[in-house]
């Protein structure tokens, strides 16, 4: 497969590689294309922001950050971000990665789906982020040239992706339902979980132990 699209190569490195192999025999076509569109999107709006940043914590940030909603991690009880970051973290500690580069490669992945503090981060937090929002949510769709926005979708499509990803999000985290409290996916099941009831953020203060 071609690594190269949009004037952006996919990092020629063992661990980029390794990551490669990991999450295309442990994801679905689905995530797997999505989470490389993630990398090429995230890596030209950092090169429209100026930023400098590494392209392979970028791309392991990319590659890692939905590998949590795998069937396997679906009675975790925990966020799917977090399954998706320590996933991470044993991929590179497993490397031999240096701690400061596993803690930003975790924090862009468990971030990732709570907007408003990314975009203040180190590069790599910030990228994974603004990849993710380009690729599902459009944000600053016009950032990227009609060209660009092709050649990486040519190489990696999205057919039907919006009614896809959503299905995708909702089976890996419907039978953890309390995950979604404060944050977007509680969204998701609303939508498409019958009987789902979200969390309430002034019912928990009021139901709380304190007396007062």
């Amino acid at each position: 497969m071609t690594d190269n699209a949009a004037g952006i190569a996919v990092p020629d490195t063992k661990l980029a590689t390794a990551a490669t192999e990991l999450v295309r025999d442990t994801t679905t076509e689905l995530i797997y294309h999505h989470s490389r569109r993630v990398f090429w999107f995230g890596s030209l709006q950092g090169q429209n922001r100026g930023l400098s940043f590494d392209p392979e914590l970028l791309y392991i940030g990319a590659m890692f950050h939905d590998l949590g909603l795998n069937q396997e991690f679906r009675t975790s009880r925990r966020r799917f971000e977090v399954d998706s970051a320590d996933e991470a973290r044993r991929f590179l500690q497993g490397h031999g990665v240096p701690e400061d580069s596993v803690r930003r490669v975790w924090t862009a992945i468990a971030l990732h789906t709570t907007p408003g503090i990314p975009q203040f981060m180190e590069p790599e937090v910030a990228l994974v982020t603004a990849g993710v929002e380009y690729d599902v949510l459009g944000i600053g769709y016009d950032d990227i040239t009609a060209d660009d926005r092709a050649a990486i979708t040519a190489l990696h499509p999205r057919p039907d992706f919006k009614k896809r990803i959503l299905a995708a999000f909702t089976e890996g985290i419907a039978r953890k339902p309390d995950t979604t409290f404060g944050n977007v996916k509680a969204d998701v099941l609303a939508h498409f979980v019958p009987g789902y009831r979200r969390g309430d953020f002034v019912e928990t203060i009021q139901s709380s132990s304190w007396p007062e």
